[in-house]
């Protein structure tokens, strides 16, 4: 007799499976293969195979013994190609092949054709025998007799098979995104297939995956509106309690993903699980699952194969209503060992332990939690040995570290059987907090990463567009590689829509981590754009989705306020919305020299994410300038606040035509999930502009004047101190701006007259209705030696404002002469790829890290596993800023620094800073202090550096003298990515991107050492 778990289900189960796996066979696909070397060509050549010309088709053979998921890639082969070129192969899987021409698609073992061509000795298949996921493709010559030429697809076992397939049609113009992002396939009159054999080995990582998490109201909506709901049941006599409104995610559904999981190099998912149950809700899934060849798993509060809804539908009278294993160890264990028996059948990895229900600790006390884990484990593992088999170590389970979990394994006191493999957990926002040590490296099971592309907690949720840069993903996911952390890499991708690109890189460098480096990532996206739009428009593309990334992976949009950008100082504000308005308009205009059938495709991946981000930031930066303009009584602050409004409108309008105009509503409820409004860490109930505090400006009945200043939020007459412009030098030859407006009506007549003839004024006079930007430069043929004070004069009417001029000349050092850095206006501000030299010994150097960071590129120390720390100056690796000072005496050293963990334990990631020659300060860059909360809560370090997307700590230095210094930043522990550094000498002002990069020259050519080149 059926325990209570199984004959809940067992009647649908009856129903559904056999058709589902059987219609499945049947279901289309596309795709190809970035950073590999290509084999399709378009025009025969010598020796090449045929696949399609204007008189023959090739015919596609499948082993009819051979896996049923190879058959099906095969097929989806079969509709690519004609996607491609308008003609469709055959596939057949007859005993005997007669055609002259054949792609022959076999797994070694279980292809009796490809082991008849072993034998016959065509083809060798000793490089991929036995290994995992491994594939080679080769034309071979006269290979069966009648068969004149054939392209062999051979795959070391299922998976490898398969991705063979998927390469071809790649290779031959079918994106892996051609159902879920619209991509049209790349039209091709012929395809041919060059000769030789392309080979492609291992994985870099064992198991790649994608978690659907967060899931509603987006996803889910849209699930709701194309599949419909589960089944509802509110009867217990007839099985689980289902209450209505639950969407359907079906094998419908997950046919499509499971296709896109395997074009893109995955094998691995978890499924959605906030009110689904995979193997309940459409009981033909996990066969569906099983049958395309994709590895099944469940979330890390979901041990054993059973989802959080399987237990919480169950009656009462079953469950005993606690989800607790010190209370109900018997009845968590019958519904476990169901669970596996129910899928013992099909390819999964089994998560292990136990957390409480809804993402939270199971009991109260470290104590308590590890004693009654300890008792879990070996429970779990003696059900998993009767139920599937009885040596364990065989069967794949994992043990996710997540949240409270990883803290209990830092007792030591948690025992963890050593082929289970430890799934570590970043802090929900990219950040890896732990990786293994020397003695977990050892260990049969090995290790993997758990990573967010979307979260839903602290300190904000963000889960709406794509903030995940895929120089952040490299830096992080390239250390877990570095430390073995590589048997199961798996990605929460929320809503799963708008972060394509993220997904497609995760999974493509977990496929080939060696291929994709620390500066591969614009190639990386030039290839994607190349391989969705075609080079035409490559490296256009590329760029503006590098730079929306990066926009992004500034702060989430989520997480955005008034607040965010100043204003006042450093133009930072205006710059970072013109900058995105710009990326704006570039994708506008490039949308429109794409051909009709690319529209969609560029919209969804390109377009309105960047259109969307571009208007949300206008908004807050309009917000912003609304607060300050108002303060200093400016009626342009009115105009702000119209435009803040404007734009909020422009934000609903832009989600309400995605998700019901564009593409017709194919994608309807993607753009559901609001991302305006945040009050707390959680989503809002919907969109609000109430923490957006705009303010209306009472107008005067007359002009009235008023002057502001570059890096000043006062403004004249009335402000605080006297309005004085940052200082000019004559090397940076920098312009500074006075703003001019007015605080009433009319228009204010005004006047500016500089002091002196080396003051040059953009104008002299002007009518100001509202506001004018007045551009002050210095003559430096005019301007004195050394030092130079002067002013310019606003006036208008009887009301006047002085605004002082603070210059210096240099006498030793020209901009043509120059070499390095100058001090700008007390500040020195280095983008640090931008050194003067760089001096790395042996292993041990700094890389840099290719559009990695808030402005431009960072720098990070490498070196073997667990190096050093090191002691500088010796045996360490330094980078070097030559700077031109104007200021002595003591500086504050701020740098910018990724806001990674500490990721070994017990280690503090530090690096050192000197000036010239004297002794290296010592710095802390990620102590091991700072740990992931656990909970939503404001106010600690760990907080405050995911929000801001960045570290920043300080050394204070001396600078002994003017004139040229030298700053070196010095290798102490792995893992530091300096992303800035700014000196301030006591002119530093606040802003959240810190001063722009201060004029430099590199140093030239002719000049350098080696090291410096």
């Amino acid at each position: 007799m059926l325990s209570p778990f199984l004959s809940i289900r067992a009647a649908r189960v009856a129903a559904f499976v056999i058709i589902a796996v059987a219609a499945s066979i049947f279901v289309a696909q596309r795709a190809w293969a970035l950073g590999q070397e290509r084999y399709v060509q378009f025009s025969s050549a010598p020796g090449s195979f045929t696949i399609v010309n204007a008189n023959t088709t090739a015919t596609i053979y499948v082993d009819p013994k051979d896996w049923p998921g190879v058959f099906r890639a095969a097929n989806d082969l079969s509709n690519d190609i004609k996607d491609i070129t308008g003609k469709t192969p055959r596939v057949i899987s007859s005993a005997k092949v007669t055609d002259r021409n054949v792609i022959i698609i076999g797994t070694v073992g279980r292809s009796e054709i490809i082991d008849r061509l072993v034998a016959a000795h065509k083809i060798d298949v000793s490089a991929i025998r036995d290994k995992w996921e491994s594939y080679f493709t080769q034309v071979v010559r006269n290979p069966l007799p009648g068969v004149d030429s054939a392209l062999v697809i051979c795959g070391s076992d299922k998976r490898g098979s398969i991705y063979g397939v998927y390469d071809l049609s790649e290779e031959s113009g079918q994106s892996p995104w051609y159902y879920w992002a619209d991509v049209p396939a790349k039209k091709h009159a012929e395809l041919h297939v060059k000769a030789g054999k392309f080979l492609v080995g291992e994985p870099s990582v064992k198991y790649r995956g994608i978690f659907f998490n967060d899931e509603a109201p987006s996803l889910s909506g849209y699930i709701h509106a194309k599949y419909g709901d589960v089944p509802q049941n509110s009867d217990p006599a007839k099985g689980a309690i289902i209450p209505a409104g639950v969407a359907n995610y079906g094998h419908e559904f997950y046919s499509h993903v499971f296709e896109l999981l395997l074009r893109c190099k995955g094998n691995y998912l978890w499924p959605a699980m906030w009110n689904n149950a995979f193997n309940e809700d459409d009981p033909a899934d996990a066969a569906t699952a099983d049958m395309f060849g994709i590895v099944m798993g469940t979330s890390h509060q979901e041990p054993m194969l059973r989802a959080q809804k399987e237990w919480d539908r169950l009656p009462r009278s079953v469950t005993g209503g606690s989800w607790n294993y010190a209370t109900h160890s018997d009845v968590l264990d019958r519904f476990w060992r169901d669970g596996l028996t129910r899928n013992k059948n099909y390819e999964s990895i089994i998560t292990m332990g136990l957390r409480g229900e809804n993402d939270s600790a199971m009991v109260q006390g470290t104590d308590q939690a590890i004693d009654l884990l300890n008792k879990i484990i070996p429970a779990q593992r003696k059900i998993i040995g009767e139920a599937i088999n009885p040596d364990v170590s065989k069967v794949p389970q994992m043990w996710n570290l997540y949240k409270e979990v990883q803290n209990y394994y830092e007792t030591g006191r948690l025992h963890a059987p050593d082929d289970i493999t430890l799934l570590w957990a970043e802090d929900n926002n990219g950040n890896i907090r732990r990786l293994p040590t020397d003695e977990e490296r050892k260990r049969s099971g090995g290790a993997g990463i758990y990573y967010h592309f979307d979260y839903h907690g602290g300190p904000t949720d963000y889960r709406w567009v794509n903030t995940s840069p895929i120089s952040r993903v490299w830096d992080q996911m390239s250390l877990a590689k570095q430390y073995s952390a590589d048997r199961i890499w798996i990605v929460n991708v929320g809503k799963f829509k708008n972060i394509e690109f993220a997904i497609d890189y995760f999974l493509n460098l977990g496929w080939n981590s060696n291929r994709w480096t620390n500066d591969t990532m614009r190639e990386y996206t030039r290839l994607w754009a190349t391989r969705e739009f075609g080079s035409e428009h490559a490296s256009e593309i590329a760029d503006i989705m590098t730079l929306y990334t990066k926009f992004n992976g500034r702060r989430k949009p989520e997480r955005l306020a008034t607040s965010t950008y100043s204003v006042a100082n450093y133009n930072e504000a205006e710059t970072v919305a013109n900058d995105y308005n710009a990326l704006a308009s570039r994708a506008e205009a490039l949308s429109r020299l794409l051909p009709k059938d690319q529209q969609d495709a560029f919209y969804e991946l390109v377009l309105f994410p960047v259109k969307a981000c571009a208007n949300l930031t206008e908004m807050y930066v309009a917000g912003a300038k609304n607060e300050l303009y108002a303060q200093q009584g400016r009626i342009s602050a009115n105009d702000f606040a119209d435009m803040a409004r404007r734009d909020y409108a422009n934000d609903a309008a832009l989600m309400k035509h995605y998700n019901t105009e564009f593409a017709g509503g194919k994608w309807d409820h993607f753009q559901d999930d609001v991302h305006i409004g945040y009050t707390s860490w959680a989503e809002p109930r919907a969109p609000s502009m109430a923490q957006i505090h705009l303010t209306s400006v009472p107008i005067a009945n007359t002009p009235a004047l008023g002057v502001a200043v570059e890096n000043s939020a006062a403004a004249w007459p009335g402000g605080e101190g006297e309005p004085i412009l940052p200082r000019f030098n004559s090397i940076a030859q920098q312009r500074r701006y006075i703003d001019v407006f007015n605080r009433g009506t009319g228009a204010v007549q005004y006047t500016a007259t500089p002091s002196d003839p080396w003051i040059v004024l953009s104008a002299v006079r002007g009518s100001v209705a509202k506001e004018e930007r007045l551009w002050v430069s210095i003559d430096w043929s005019k301007a004195p030696q050394g030092a130079a004070f002067g002013s310019v004069k606003i006036a208008h009417g009887d009301t006047a404002v002085n605004v002082k001029v603070d210059a210096i000349s240099a006498a030793d050092v020209t901009r043509d002469t120059l070499t390095g850095f100058v001090e700008d206006g007390g500040v020195v501000s280095i983008e640090p790829e931008h050194y003067t030299s760089k001096a790395d010994m042996g292993d041990l150097k700094w890389i840099r890290v290719e559009d990695y960071g808030r402005t431009l590129s960072a720098m990070r120390g490498q070196g073997p596993v667990d190096f050093g720390p090191l002691s500088p100056p010796q045996e360490s690796p330094r980078l070097e800023y030559k700077t031109y000072f104007f200021t002595s005496g003591e500086a504050t050293v701020y740098n910018v620094l990724a806001p990674n963990l500490a990721f070994i334990p017990g280690r503090d990631l530090r690096f050192a800073v000197s000036i010239d020659d004297q002794t290296p300060a010592m710095v802390t860059g990620v102590p091991t202090t700072i740990v992931a909360a656990a909970s939503p809560r404001d106010g600690n370090e760990w907080e405050k550096n995911v929000k801001d997307e960045a570290r920043i700590v300080s050394a204070k230095v001396q600078i002994p003298s003017s004139g040229y210094h030298t700053l070196k930043v010095w290798m102490v522990d792995p893992g530091i990515t300096l992303q800035k550094i700014f000196m301030d000498l006591g002119g530093l002002k606040p802003s959240y991107l810190g001063p722009p990069e201060s004029y430099y020259k590199p140093l030239r050519l002719s000049q350098a050492k080696p090291s410096q080149r």
